[in-house]
């Protein structure tokens, strides 16, 4: 995880440079402005990456001397099979149509986020994934 921090650093230092230099040269705002977005992002996935690598132990990617087994076993947990977040999804999409044929359709589509939204989040506390 620490290499991946890194790389995204050097990604952000990189991007930065090249903003301030399209921003100087071009004078166009959109680019510029785009480019220097991009450069916050990768900043903060660099910082969320190295400051998360050192709360955890040493991953096998980090060590010189590993091999591609020692990498090998569980990768982590992943949620079972859920439908919230294609009823969330369908909401939203449904939601960013109120703009176009009225806001008075996101009195429709907001429920269905909601319920989506509520559905995703307590997954967990009910049924068959209902923690004891």
């Amino acid at each position: 995880m620490r290499i991946q921090g890194h790389l995204f650093a050097w990604l952000a230092v990189f991007l930065l440079a090249v903003a301030v230099v399209y921003g100087v040269w071009s004078k166009e705002p959109v680019g510029t402005t785009a480019l220097f977005l991009s450069f916050a992002l990768a900043g903060m996935v660099g910082f969320y990456l190295l400051f998360t690598a050192r709360r955890v132990d040493v991953g096998a990617q980090d060590d010189k001397e590993a091999d591609v087994a020692d990498d090998a076993g569980e990768v982590g947990f992943f949620s079972p099979h859920s439908w919230a977040p294609l009823l969330l999804a369908f909401g939203s999409a449904l939601a960013f149509l109120g703009p176009v044929f009225g806001w008075w359709f996101l009195f429709f589509t907001l429920p269905v986020m909601f319920i989506g939204l509520w559905l995703w989040v307590f997954e967990y506390y009910r049924g068959e994934n209902q923690t004891q």
